[in-house]
């Protein structure tokens, strides 16, 4: 019987859920990710193509590719979609200039037929700088609440001291046990 329930458990602890984090250039994505695999602040380079890394929470595994937002890289993220079951993009709190530019992304991104199931989980970053606009702002200016056929969450965060990551990642572990 142990080895019954032993099999079982490795089944599903080794489950791997795909996530793409996307955003434009310098709004936290790498930071992000390596927050997520060694809860520390990794110095970072701009991402030329993408960066790809396991992270387990929870005895759940997220392959997760963290995809440059340069121009010249958002029209080849189409290319990574394929069984993607969350997007995690990560807005600039502090770039209002830009802002209309995710937008555009985002629902570019909403419209594709790879992600038609995939759960949207905004990272509002860099909260941590004055004068940087709230998740109910961002939330607004990026039109969420036209957002229908996906699932989607906003969650107010801060790369550098990893406050708000964890519970996004709590919001996507809840909804995985929903499917």
């Amino acid at each position: 019987m142990g080895l019954v329930l032993a099999k079982l458990w490795s089944f599903f602890g080794n489950e791997e859920h795909k996530i793409c984090i996307v955003g434009l250039d310098n709004a936290g994505k790498t930071t992000i990710l390596y927050q997520f695999l060694m809860n520390e602040v990794v110095h970072t380079s701009p991402t030329i193509g993408s960066n790809v890394e396991e992270v387990v929470w929870k005895n759940i595994h997220f392959i997760m590719w963290d995809l440059g937002g340069q121009d010249s890289l958002r029209a080849a993220w189409n290319t990574y979609y394929s069984n993607t079951e969350f997007v995690i993009l990560v807005v600039d709190s502090t770039d209002r200039e830009r802002l209309s530019i995710s937008k555009e992304e985002l629902h570019k991104m909403l419209g594709h037929d790879e992600l038609n199931k995939a759960n949207i989980l905004v990272f509002a970053n860099k909260q941590d700088v004055k004068g940087c606009m709230t998740a109910a702002e961002i939330s607004k200016q990026l039109n969420l609440q036209s957002v229908k056929k996906h699932k989607w969450q906003i969650q107010s965060c801060c790369a550098l001291s990893g406050e708000g990551l964890y519970q996004g990642l709590e919001w996507i572990v809840n909804n995985l046990k929903k499917r």
